[in-house]
């Protein structure tokens, strides 16, 4: 079994559309590398090329 850690200890990364930060999730575990957005929200919003924030 991995090894428990807390959320102030995993790797961050900041929002390339809304700029706020955001920390590693498991299920990026393999892309950490190619991940920019928070969340999916962002990433369509910024591939609409919509308004930051």
């Amino acid at each position: 079994m991995a090894k428990m850690r807390r959320k102030g200890d995993l790797p961050q990364k900041t929002c390339v559309h809304c700029g706020l930060p955001f920390s590693w999730r498991r299920k990026w575990a393999k892309v950490w590398d190619e991940v920019r957005y928070c969340s999916e929200r962002c990433r369509r919003a910024a591939r609409a090329g919509g308004e930051k924030g």
